[in-house]
């Protein structure tokens, strides 16, 4: 057996497994997950369950040891290290001890809450069970935390890319005429037959060979369909060749594909998915539609691998006609999901990789989404079983919640598989970082609740929009379609408008408590907000409280820190003059009663 040397960051992954208990580990397609898990140390025998058959013999070749199958017509023997398709293990589960494995490691992840897994789960008892994906995180995945108790180690493309292990991607769209909007489905992806009928058509191969000839660069992949469609593309395409599951020369084309300068285009169908080894792929184009996000990662992930001379993998996605379908193109490689952008639009996605997460947020940032977006919010809480307290969250591409107040924004960034998520710096739960900001609304902008509190915005919101609300939305955005537009609809166009400048926030207080009014002495020597010199407090003045628990003008300073120490965006300022405090305090709240105008309108405060 080839003799493997982990890397840095696969020796991090090993070290930070438990010595037991049930964890998670995210690492993209060509980080070498498969290498990593094979080295796990082990106190028994292992056992790796794989969601597809073509990925139930890839892990042999990493172990020194007996390495049993269970699969179809396949039987292990009492091998060291079984590997075996979830379909056949669950239905031979009584040939096995629950006690037979140390260690169990389930490839694809993702699909652990799946029933037939969790009937494997709950059979065996081993010491260590490591689940591996290599699916980006996007919050709306099916949740994993019944299985898996946290995330242990993640490493994504975009850290891959960034630390030089994989090849930066170039991507670009390309339109064509296949209409996939009726097309029947099975297991979440396209059924093969409906696709490849839809796929072979005389004009759809000459538009991915069209394709071929004016963007590639390089020795170029091709995902197809089926054989058929394979073997169709590689006939319009001069010197290309196909690969599928009937060549019986396949490595022969393989190496030609390799080292022959003439041999620069392959065809395949589902041949080079996972494990095959080809670093000097320029360009893949993607003519295989799916819905899967693992089976487009992997497809992807055949050209990630770094080549000498090879600036970057140019990646084309061929883009058919597809409605409310949610195909998975170049931004699904970072977790983006392109319904929350206008279909018009998403042909925009293109360009480094890395830069499409701000493209990303860009076009979804428009009054068109702002204006349906409290709806989509809703459908997906409710999908996820999650309770937003009636805040008014603005659901961003990457999944995050964003709440919008009139002076700052906070975000919630979307939760793991582990329904956990990032908040000042500790992992919790994701309802509890929902509930914690809800407690921090009602205690320190409770003046704003008809803003943040969509039960508030309701009671006010269903009549039609002012004219005074249309006339600022034509302000900055002259060629909006305000018809039909409603009062909660206008004030969260306009509520977005007013803070585009404000800085957002990570919400990072999950054990927010409530300040008591009269802070401890303790307290207030740590506070934020400096007392005066002892010299400047013997002189005349008066203290305005803009923003703290009491606005207003006041005489001495103790009473004045008592309302800002501790309070979330106080705003003092000490004037020599009564008139001149008085003076600012109304224009101060002149000025944020016409903002709060702008967007509510005539709604009574």
């Amino acid at each position: 057996m080839e003799e493997y040397t982990l890397r840095p960051y696969q020796k991090e992954c090993i070290e930070a497994l438990p010595e037991a208990g049930a964890v998670l580990v995210r690492m993209a397609t060509g980080l070498g997950k498969t290498v990593m898990f094979s080295q796990i140390p082990r106190q028994g025998r292992m056992l790796i369950l794989s969601h597809r058959k073509e990925l139930v013999q890839q892990p042999q070749k990493y172990f020194n040891c007996s390495f049993g199958i269970e699969q179809g017509s396949r039987h292990s023997h009492g091998e060291e290290v079984i590997s075996a398709s979830v379909q056949s293990l669950v239905r031979r589960l009584e040939h096995f001890a629950p006690d037979a494995f140390d260690l169990i490691v389930t490839d694809e992840a993702h699909h652990a809450a799946a029933l037939s897994y969790k009937k494997i789960f709950d059979y065996f008892k081993p010491r260590l069970h490591v689940g591996v994906t290599a699916t980006p995180n996007r919050g709306d995945h099916q949740r994993l935390d019944d299985i898996y108790e946290r995330i242990v180690f993640d490493r994504d493309l975009k850290w891959g890319i960034e630390n030089h292990y994989l090849s930066d991607i170039n991507c670009y769209r390309s339109k064509m005429t296949c209409d996939l909007r009726h097309l029947r489905t099975s297991m979440g992806d396209f059924q093969i037959n409906d696709l490849e009928a839809a796929m072979t058509k005389e004009k759809i191969i000459q538009e991915i060979a069209d394709v071929y000839h004016n963007m590639a660069k390089g020795k170029t992949l091709i995902f197809a369909v089926s054989v058929k469609h394979a073997e169709a593309i590689a006939e319009a395409i001069p010197g290309a060749v196909s690969v599928t599951g009937n060549t019986e020369n396949r490595q022969k084309i393989i190496d030609q594909f390799q080292t022959d300068p003439e041999c620069n285009c392959m065809v395949n169908c589902m041949i080079f998915t996972e494990g095959t080894d080809i670093p000097n792929i320029e360009t893949i184009i993607v003519a295989r539609p799916t819905q899967s996000e693992t089976l487009y990662t992997q497809m992807v992930g055949r050209g990630t691998r770094l080549y000498p001379g090879k600036e970057a993998l140019t990646l084309i996605d061929m883009i058919g006609v597809s409605g409310e379908l949610n195909l998975c193109s170049a931004p699904s490689l970072l977790g983006i999901n392109l319904e929350e952008i206008p279909e018009k639009q998403r042909m925009l996605m293109e360009g480094d990789l890395l830069d499409l997460p701000e493209k990303a947020l860009a076009l979804a940032d428009t009054p068109l989404q702002w204006r349906h977006n409290a709806e989509l919010v809703d459908l997906w809480a409710q999908q996820q079983q999650i309770n937003l307290r009636n805040i008014n969250f603005f659901r961003m591409p990457d999944g995050s919640l964003l709440l919008t107040l009139p002076e700052e924004r906070y975000l919630i960034p979307p939760p793991d598989e582990c329904g956990q998520v990032e908040c000042g710096h500790q992992r919790v739960p994701f309802q509890e970082a929902i509930d914690s900001l809800y407690t921090f609304l009602i205690n320190e902008y409770a003046k704003d609740e008809a803003i943040w509190n969509l039960k508030r915005v309701n009671t006010w919101g269903k009549a039609p929009a002012s004219e005074k609300q249309i006339q600022w939305i034509q302000k900055s955005y002259p060629t909006f379609d305000t018809k039909g537009l409603t009062k909660a609809q206008a004030s969260s166009i306009l509520n977005r408008i007013f803070s585009q400048k404000s800085q957002i926030k990570t919400w990072d207080k999950p054990n927010y408590q409530p300040q008591a009014f009269d802070a401890p002495k303790e307290a207030a020597q740590e506070a934020s907000i400096p007392e005066p010199k002892a010299q400047k407090r013997t002189k005349k003045g008066y203290y305005v409280v803009f923003e703290g628990r009491k606005t207003g003008v006041f005489r001495d300073w103790k009473t004045c820190k008592a309302q800002v120490n501790g309070y979330p965006g106080a705003i003092h300022k000490k004037y020599a003059l009564k008139r001149d405090a008085d003076q600012a305090l109304k224009r101060y709240r002149q000025k944020k009663k016409a903002v709060r105008q702008m967007m509510f309108d005539d709604f009574q405060w």
